[in-house]
């Protein structure tokens, strides 16, 4: 059985005191095993980052800029590979996989930016002969803790930007499918990137609760559940430290009776069951305006997922496959019980879906409920999985009002041809990321990733021009050089421009 270890300064080692299997989703089998980094381990990928830290950050951004351009390629040259260990240890298909590489490549091709991101700003004669800039500098050694359903993505919203920034790097991710994280990392290495810049610590609480204690990191970076979110934000601020940390969420679409429902239908198909569900930005809750509307939504989305297939990634025509552990496949079916029992209707019910071949993944199938109430725990927390729900309401005000309502404010949107409401959606509604007939209102590259309320703890959102501010520390110069004409006395009152 293959061992996956760590990478510490440009070396592979493993510690061989604690391991845990790694499995595959779609045929329930263990077929690797996970060495569990210990404190000293990780610590060890502290020091490494410390060691390289005072060459890399005085190596010019333009330097570190060509790295990353060289590790674009090399991630577009591999892409095959990396989608096939997402596929293993994930369950991902194939295509949905690359769409998740491309979108972090992007992330990379930003991060080439360095030398105009990292310009800083000048100011000549603030004063008489009194010059003024800003500059940006790195924070030291930073880490960032990210999560299983995008095991290339997240961690490429992070360690791209924070590299480039000047910073050294100690990468904790997550445990259930590891290898092609740790993948990307050795590709950047071989991008030329100087050893311990890069670190990447597999392992459980004790790797994170290290990082976290560690007065060498300067800032942690997290994407997970909310509770864990929290939990990360606290102790490192409580440590001293700069923190981000990217909780749950609960997605409404809110389909408005004039909405073009056969759009609304295939947009929600991809939305709330591409990934398995097992995205912070998935759309898991349907809000239709009226009972028309409610009708029309629910019947056109039955007849639609007639078709849906799920399975292995191996087989590119499936939709969407597994979802991560047994554990998890038995929360979302408990989810679905408990809607169930509440009084929902399960319109489609995917609970016990036929894999032929696969009996024994981790499968859940696109799942249909209707009639779901603000009461029900199905509604109040986050399934992470394949399901679907549909609430119904009488007006566009109440559909924001329940949204609103909602502790979760990550991702949301509204599928109408009012350019009106539409508006008045976007400018009024509580929640950090909004699309107008578009599902999943990602961000570009460019721009900045976050949700509002309990979706987020902190005051930088992930990636784009938040993370430049997130991984680098301002520092404002004032200067003069007085000559022998210009001296002037001593001044006790502020300075001011007279």
């Amino acid at each position: 059985m293959t061992t996956i270890g760590h990478l510490i300064n440009g070396q592979l080692v493993t510690e061989g005191t604690r391991s845990q299997h790694v499995f595959n989703p779609a045929t329930g089998e263990a077929g690797k095993q996970l060495d569990l980094a210990s404190t000293q381990t990780v610590e060890q990928a502290i020091a490494a980052a410390q060691a390289a830290y005072p060459a890399w950050r005085n190596t010019p951004p333009l330097k570190r800029a060509r790295v990353m351009f060289r590790f674009k390629e090399l991630l577009e040259q591999h892409a095959d590979r990396i989608c096939q260990l997402i596929g293993e240890e994930h369950g991902k298909i194939s295509h949905d996989a690359m769409g998740e590489l491309q979108r972090g490549i992007e992330n990379v091709e930003y991060a080439c930016g360095a030398p105009e991101l990292l310009k800083g700003e000048h100011s000549k004669n603030v004063g008489p002969n009194i010059d003024s800039w800003s500059e940006f500098q790195p924070l030291g050694v930073v880490a960032g803790i990210t999560p299983f359903n995008f095991p290339v993505m997240v961690p490429l919203w992070m360690f791209p930007m924070a590299i480039v920034c000047g910073n050294c790097f100690v990468l904790k991710p997550s445990e259930r499918d590891p290898s092609s994280t740790l993948y990307i990392a050795q590709l950047l290495q071989e991008a030329g990137l100087p050893d311990g810049v890069m670190n990447v610590v597999n392992g459980d609480k004790e790797a994170v609760d290290t990082l976290l204690h560690d007065e060498r990191v300067k800032a942690v970076s997290f994407v997970g559940s909310t509770p864990i979110a929290e939990y990360i934000y606290s102790t490192a601020t409580a440590n001293g430290k700069r923190c981000q940390a990217l909780g749950g969420a609960k997605n409404h679409a809110i389909v408005m009776p004039d909405a073009d429902m056969d759009n609304a239908v295939n947009q929600l198909l991809g939305a709330a069951f591409g990934s398995s569900g097992e995205r912070c930005m998935a759309l898991s809750v349907a809000v239709a305006v009226g009972d028309a509307a409610g009708d029309a939504l629910v019947a056109k989305m039955q007849a639609a997922m007639q078709t849906l297939k799920v399975g292995p990634y191996t087989d590119s025509s499936n939709d969407f496959g597994p979802v991560i552990t047994r554990q998890h496949q038995e929360k979302v079916v408990a989810y679905i019980n408990s809607a169930e029992q509440q009084g929902a209707t399960v319109v489609v019910d995917g609970r016990q879906p036929r894999v032929a071949g696969h009996e024994q993944g981790f499968f859940v199938g696109g799942t249909l409920l209707d009639n779901v109430t603000p009461e029900m725990i199905s509604y109040q927390e986050e399934i992470f999985g394949p399901v679907l729900q549909v609430m119904r309401v009488n007006s566009m005000q109440q559909a924001m009002d329940l949204i609103d309502a909602h502790e979760y404010g990550n991702g949301t949107c509204i599928f109408t041809r009012d350019g009106e409401a539409a508006r008045y959606f976007s400018d009024n509604i509580q929640v950090g990321m909004v699309g107008i007939n578009i599902p999943l209102p990602v961000p570009v590259a460019y721009h900045s990733f976050g949700g509002w309320k309990r979706s987020l703890f902190g005051d930088l959102h992930a990636y784009g021009p938040d993370a430049v501010r997130f991984y680098t520390k301002r520092k404002t110069v004032t200067q003069r050089w007085p000559s022998a004409g210009l001296r002037e006395g001593a001044e006790f009152s502020m300075p001011t421009m007279k």
